[in-house]
């Protein structure tokens, strides 16, 4: 699947050849030249999935103008020319708005910084976002390899492997669901994708929460790529029926963000926004609705951590818009909160407490069948513990600690990563409210744990409480904690 944040020809818009594209082709196969445009992409530090299938896409005149990525990678390879002599349409007649002026930075007066994909580039009906789209690297779906040549070999294999190939990708995680054909002659007769191989990329999403909630993201992260590459692999080759295929891409979207989460938690901010944004671009392309809502609630949590709170509070905003025709309470008592630690982010207390108490109000409602499944995390604890963070980014550190207890003490011991997550919270929120032996006391819990849990996060978190506890050595406490804490392992 070539990368999906390339805008195609608008619904009901007849494509139209891009003659000028295929004579700056000339004499090369489509898979020739695909290889030219990852060279030049290389050259200049960007990653692009370009494929045979991609070149025909914009010969084909499907593709009428390319993501920022495509264009400087063409531009590039042409710099005597422009996208529209290359036979592109003006950005602005595809996305409906005007196109960003080359090297543009983020909007002033933000206290954002800016990243590597702007989630709101790709066209939203639900977004009323009005800021052009910041510059970006490409989104990698396949993971981290080492050459796109590799890549592309990897991916005709798990196109024309069936099954089997399917339950080789999963076993790395253990996750070999039933159901899937381990017979290489059953394979070849059925190469395309049907419910078997639907349910074994569902079935990898719930194995890898189940993971993450007990051990944290670190070391599994890199694992989680097999399941992705073979679900996004699995769209390439084609479900034979339209029920089977929305399967697959509400399963591969769920799939993005789950390794999204994964590299979010284990420190690679980068990787996570870009996964995010296939799902986004995945649930848009099928109308998922919930699948769209999950992406930018997981965005703007990301955007948050990433030090860009007005992305937060916009990514919240846009979720809830979608999702409140979704009929689930707790999905929009969450994505409540998720606004509310943007505008805590942006120091707008007023806002932050409005949207504190409308969580609250819809979490009041209960849990009902609409719930998403992805959200059996969401309970008092969870609630207790956003809203701890909403105070700590406000600097009401002894509010903040009173709400990350309540968060610890409420936390089912089957999730063991936030049962530590939030126990470091408490730790800092009580070495900042000026109380470091109870910190100490915290902080080291937290390290009994992390021989289960292994997560960037929480790292850096313990971190920043060594930090403030480095002046308190005389506290009860302290100096074991900073011992100890000097002896954690650091992860890679």
């Amino acid at each position: 699947m070539a990368s999906s944040t390339e805008t195609s020809s608008q619904p009901g818009r007849p494509a139209r050849p891009n003659l000028a594209f295929r004579q700056a082709r000339g004499p090369r196969s489509p898979a020739e030249f695909a290889a030219l445009v990852r060279r030049a992409a290389r050259e200049i530090g960007e990653q692009v999935s370009c494929d045979a299938r991609y070149i025909g896409r914009v010969e084909a005149g499907e593709i009428r103008c390319p993501n920022y990525a495509y264009e400087r990678v063409f531009l590039h390879m042409f710099p005597d020319r422009t996208l529209t002599d290359l036979g592109f349409a003006p950005r602005s007649s595809v996305r409906g708005r005007p196109a960003r002026p080359p090297g543009r930075p983020a909007a002033p007066g933000t206290d954002e910084t800016p990243g590597p994909y702007e989630p709101y580039d790709i066209q939203n009906p639900h977004d009323d976002v009005k800021d052009p789209p910041t510059p970006h690297t490409p989104y990698v779906p396949y993971g981290t390899y080492e050459s796109h040549e590799e890549s592309d070999v990897l991916r005709r294999a798990f196109m024309t492997g069936g099954g089997a190939t399917v339950a080789a990708a999963l076993a790395p995680l253990g996750l070999g669901p039933l159901g899937l054909v381990q017979d290489a002659a059953a394979a070849d007769r059925a190469p395309r994708p049907g419910t078997s191989e639907a349910a074994a990329v569902e079935e990898a999403v719930r194995r890898i929460r189940l993971l993450d909630d007990r051990h944290g993201a670190d070391g599994l992260y890199r694992r989680a790529a097999a399941p992705l590459r073979t679900a996004y692999a699995l769209l390439d080759a084609g479900a034979t029926r339209r029920a089977t295929a929305d399967r697959l891409h509400s399963g591969a979207g769920e799939l993005a963000v789950s390794v999204g989460w994964l590299a979010h938690d284990s420190g690679r901010f980068d990787d996570a926004r870009s996964h995010y944004a296939e799902a986004l671009a995945t649930a848009r392309m099928t109308g998922d609705d919930a699948l769209e809502a999950h992406a930018f609630c997981n965005t703007a949590s990301l955007a948050r951590d990433a030090g860009r709170p007005r992305e937060a509070v916009r990514a919240a905003q846009a979720a809830q818009r979608i999702a409140r025709p979704l009929g689930s309470a707790y999905l929009m008592s969450l994505l409540a909160l998720r606004e509310a630690a943007g505008w805590a982010g942006l120091a707008d207390r007023t806002a932050c407490e409005q949207a504190l108490t409308r969580a609250k109000a819809l979490f009041e409602r209960g849990p009902s069948e609409a719930d998403p499944e992805w959200m059996t995390f969401y309970g008092d604890a969870e609630l207790a513990g956003l809203e701890a963070q909403c105070w700590s980014t406000l600097g009401e550190w002894p509010r903040a600690a009173r709400h990350t207890r309540r968060a610890v003490v409420l936390q089912h011991p089957h999730f063991a990563r936030n049962t530590a997550l939030y126990t470091a919270q408490l730790a800092d929120d009580l070495a900042r409210a000026g109380r470091p032996d109870e910190a100490a006391a915290a902080g080291l819990r937290v390290l009994g744990l992390m021989e289960q849990v292994q997560s960037s996060r929480i790292h850096t978190m313990l971190a920043g409480t060594a930090r403030v506890l480095q002046p308190h050595r005389r506290a009860s406490g302290v100096p074991e904690f900073l011992e100890r804490h000097t002896e954690l392992p650091h992860l890679a």
